[in-house]
């Protein structure tokens, strides 16, 4: 992997690809699509927020480059990665006229990148894909790595493939124009990656997170850059999640559970979820006295500086039970013989995997968890 001020290179022998981060580049995406292009035919996929914001500015860049487009908009939000939108995206590509040279771009976040990337790996048995991830989340994990995917009843993003985009292309200034929430949503990935191995990050992130919220471009385009050279290398050993890369969840067992039982309805954001994931982990791991109890309050009291969630209190968790929040953990991707792998921790930047997390002592810590969250 190779690092300069604005591009990474994820290696993955003909699967690779590179990663651009700077700000304005929308504005030139057809001069960094055209060389990857097999035609000059492309259709883009974007949403019903981000297409009025960015659409126009990407088919002007495209036109000027010679680029023809045509463009499908999906409805805003976590309830579009379903069966019945998937169907409806590929209907729509196919009434198109695409032939096995047509590259499909995803314009928008973690949603429209995860059912793009795999409406592309299902058409006429896989085509390409181009990434521009317009949410500081999708910037920094959904759009690297070639995960992609839609989620069933049974759970999140159970149904998917494997499939590498041929670009990532992340415009920071694209962040301008995101709810605070939604950033701080992205930010819960962010710092993930300074907890899970990269203490200096962490250091890092402690003292420029807040400027990374407020809107300094220099701090963001870093954070951003940081974050995918971690996940980059995790993916460049691991692309298929048969060892190191489920490392990338740590969190999202916890957080998937939470969001199950939200319902997906944008009352608790994929960000948040983990950013409440992420605490839990570290708590019940101090709970088991594998993690300082230090450890967990300098986490927790990082987040809560900038306003993020770290426990159940908002939630509308009425009615939950740790056997509820269980029942979802087993349904998670990385079930095998009936025992879930578990992110845990030795204290930040000390992440391990497990699946030797003994059913009573889950129980112990969800049901004090959940009484906490009532009190």
């Amino acid at each position: 992997m190779t690092i300069d001020k604005k591009t990474l290179h994820v290696a993955l022998d003909e699967r690779s690809y590179d990663i651009i981060a700077a700000p304005g580049v929308l504005s030139n995406a057809g001069d960094y699509f055209l060389p990857l292009l097999k035609t000059r035919r492309v259709i883009i996929v974007t949403d019903s927020n981000v297409g009025p914001l960015y659409l126009d500015r990407l088919g002007q860049s495209l036109a000027d480059s010679g680029i023809v487009y045509d463009a499908v908009t999906l409805p805003a939000g976590e309830a579009t990665k379903s069966m019945a939108h998937f169907e409806q995206l590929l209907e729509k590509i196919l009434a198109m006229g695409i032939e096995r040279g047509t590259t499909l771009i995803a314009l928008g976040g973690g949603v429209i990148g995860d059912i793009t990337g795999f409406a592309a790996s299902t058409l006429l048995r896989g085509i390409d894909f181009i990434q521009v991830p317009t949410t500081l989340l999708s910037q920094v994990d959904s759009s690297v790595g070639g995960k992609t995917g839609i989620n069933a009843k049974a759970g999140k993003n159970l149904i998917g493939a494997f499939h590498q985009p041929r670009l990532v292309l992340i415009d920071t200034e694209s962040l301008n124009s995101l709810p605070k929430r939604e950033l701080l949503a992205g930010y819960a990935e962010v710092v993930k990656y300074g907890l899970l191995g990269d203490a200096d990050f962490f250091n890092w992130l402690e003292e420029n997170g807040k400027k990374l919220i407020d809107g300094d471009q220099d701090v963001r385009r870093e954070a951003i850059l940081r974050s995918c050279a971690a996940k980059a290398d995790v993916v460049a050993q691991d692309e298929r999640e048969g060892g190191v890369r489920a490392l990338l969840n740590l969190g999202h067992t916890f957080g998937h559970a939470l969001e199950k039982e939200c319902g997906y309805d944008g009352g608790l954001l994929h960000g948040e979820a983990v950013a409440i994931g992420m605490v839990m982990a570290f708590e019940y791991c101090a709970a088991q006295g594998l993690c300082p109890q230090e450890d967990v309050v300098r986490v927790k009291e990082h987040l809560l500086s900038l306003d993020m969630p770290v426990d159940l209190k908002a939630l509308p968790c009425e009615g939950w039970t740790a056997e509820l929040l269980m029942k979802h953990m087993l349904k998670d991707k990385k079930v095998k013989d009936g025992k879930v792998m578990f992110v845990l921790v030795r204290g930040i930047a000390q992440a391990y995997l497990s699946r030797d997390v003994e059913d009573g002592a889950l129980q112990e810590y969800l049901d004090d968890l959940l009484t906490r969250s009532k009190s």
